[in-house]
């Protein structure tokens, strides 16, 4: 079965990773597709507010070193940045946007609303880095306690979320409409959509579920 993504314009990709380890195989296995010579790549640490922002951006960006590309992060950390015009700029003539891994409920209250928020949506490719997923739905998992919240709406088809202790995570299918798609993103979870289509390139700690029937992408 596979799982429309669909936006205004619809973008060229988007890729879910569980981690950075899982970026650096989907690269290996040109899952993205080969980035051209010089290619644009513009990280977002957004989410890594609390985590360590400069060196999240250095560790995201190294993933990249052995591509012939130019990556730049942007250091997007509060509203008043979001409406940076530089910022939107870069965001919507990068070839590849990266969204750092972290906080995702910094990273929805930053981008929510905001023109750096309406970049990232019309971004031409995503990566979307761990807990930072979560908020590319329009309904996204409140990691607080679990229960369905509104997420930001750039991608459509699936709501993901985190690793959670098994009653948190039961918690969270009995609340949730019976006909979304959940994914729980472990650590070596790689997920892609092309031309609105999801598919899962890794299931390795992937668990897709509707209701409490577990499905397959």
């Amino acid at each position: 079965m596979c799982l429309r993504c669909e936006t205004e314009r619809v973008p060229e990709s988007t890729l879910v990773v569980g981690s950075l380890d899982a970026l650096r195989a989907a690269l290996v296995d040109d899952v993205l597709g080969p980035l051209r010579s010089n290619a644009d790549v513009v990280v977002l640490p957004t989410a890594a507010a609390y985590i360590g922002v400069a060196q999240t951006a250095v560790t995201t960006a190294q993933v990249f070193d052995a591509l012939d590309v130019r990556v730049e992060a942007l250091m997007v950390m509060d509203r008043g940045a979001a409406d940076e015009p530089y910022f939107i700029d870069r965001l919507t003539a990068a070839d590849l946007v990266v969204l750092c891994d972290g906080a995702a409920l910094h990273a929805r209250t930053v981008w929510r609303n905001t023109p750096t928020g309406e970049a990232i949506n019309r971004a031409r490719s995503i990566v979307a880095v761990g807990a930072v997923a979560t908020v590319l739905g329009e309904v996204m998992i409140d990691p607080r306690g679990g229960a369905p919240m509104v997420g930001l709406g750039y991608r459509t088809g699936l709501v993901f979320c985190v690793p959670a202790s098994e009653e948190q995570l039961e918690r969270t299918r009995s609340l949730l409409d019976r006909d979304l798609a959940l994914v729980v993103l472990g650590p070596r979870a790689v997920l892609h959509c092309r031309d609105g289509v999801w598919r899962v390139v890794c299931a390795d700690d992937v668990v897709v579920t509707r209701g409490t029937t577990v499905e397959t992408l």
